[in-house]
């Protein structure tokens, strides 16, 4: 218990030093947007479009994308909706989101770890795109943070599931 007051106490320090950050004249359409290009149309855009080609090496990366994201989401709707963490504006007085969240639980991340697990994949085939892709990620999971509908360990623990399902080797699982 005493470790998740800890976590409780920084997660407030650092929701805390966002709230001072909205007060800045590009921030908050900045988080807005970015939080926007992580509602996953990106990865079901880039499964199609591999599908629709011709080359196998590209029709691979939609195999890949289509199973590893389907694990995902699978993992991240049981842990939500098991772990059931109140998004911030529903437990911190004085605090309030900026956008309505699509559900209503906060931990994980669903933007955060869809993002860092379609980036970790691409950076397996492309890694140029993939490094960048990475900062995008990192980008979404913090704009989730300044515009109030998660903490930042949500944001740490999606990151982690999009990392470790990208990790997955596809051999071990077929």
């Amino acid at each position: 218990m005493k470790i998740l007051n800890m976590l409780q106490q920084a997660d407030c320090g650092v929701l805390q030093w966002t709230f001072l950050q909205r007060e800045r004249r590009l921030v908050i359409p900045a988080a807005r947007m970015l939080s926007r290009t992580g509602d996953g149309y990106l990865p079901v855009i880039t499964i199609l479009v591999c599908y629709s080609l011709s080359n196998p090496v590209y029709r691979q990366l939609a195999w890949h994308l289509t199973l590893l994201f389907l694990i995902e989401r699978c993992i991240y709707f049981v842990a939500k909706n098991t772990l059931r963490r109140q998004r911030p504006a529903e437990t911190l007085n004085a605090f309030t989101a900026l956008v309505v969240a699509s559900d209503k639980f906060s931990f994980p991340s669903g933007h955060t770890s869809a993002a860092t697990l379609y980036a970790a994949i691409i950076y397996q085939h492309f890694p140029i795109l993939g490094a960048c892709l990475l900062i995008w990620a990192a980008g979404v999971g913090a704009s989730r943070v300044i515009l109030g509908v998660h903490y930042p360990s949500d944001i740490l623990a999606g990151a982690t599931l999009g990392l470790g399902i990208a990790s997955l080797e596809l051999t071990t699982i077929l």
